[in-house]
């Protein structure tokens, strides 16, 4: 005799509305995020479920997830880290491209057209424009939140400060 294992049709649905203003969508998303990753100490687990948070709740993205920093002796670079969309260049030295200027800076980076922005990195030629947060614990760097999109200008200072209520809630959390 065979079982047959019926698995839930949705542990986690955490969709928003699509009406919702930017602050109430960050607002939920950070809810959501906490929920996910409370309680849970593994670092990879709380980053995946974060960027596939990102990649439901923020609209018109082709790239969201993380960048880890390694060290690699004495110097640090940006590693791949959990994400949603396109295949992504594995490693970014700091100060590189958008990613490594926020690491390197420890500010967000909040770019309209990523063309303009000296020595970026084209991992992916749809994107236009990007917003990078780094994840801050104890004064260091430990990793950037990048989105993505394939349209210019997309990012506003309200996105930035919903990112970066994210980040914060995941300092202690990755």
């Amino acid at each position: 005799m065979v079982e047959t294992i019926r698995q839930p049709r949705s542990m986690y649905d955490f969709k928003p509305d699509e009406s919702l203003e930017p602050a109430e969508m960050y607002r939920q998303l950070v809810e959501a995020a906490r929920a996910l990753t409370d309680g849970e100490s593994d670092e990879v687990a709380n980053m995946a479920n974060v960027a596939a948070l990102i990649g439901e709740f923020v609209p018109r993205l082709n790239w969201a997830g993380f960048y880890r920093v390694i060290r690699n002796g004495t110097e640090k670079e940006l590693v791949l880290g959990p994400f949603v969309g396109r295949p992504a260049c594995i490693r970014i030295p700091f100060g590189q491209g958008v990613c490594g200027v926020a690491a390197a800076s420890g500010e967000t980076q909040l770019v309209a057209d990523v063309h303009a922005f000296p020595g970026h990195i084209a991992c992916d030629a749809a994107s236009q424009s990007e917003l990078v947060v780094p994840v801050i614990r104890g004064g260091e760097v430990m990793a950037v939140i990048d989105c993505d999109s394939p349209e210019l200008g997309r990012f506003s200072e309200q996105d930035a400060a919903g990112i970066e209520a994210l980040a914060a809630l995941l300092s202690d959390r990755i």
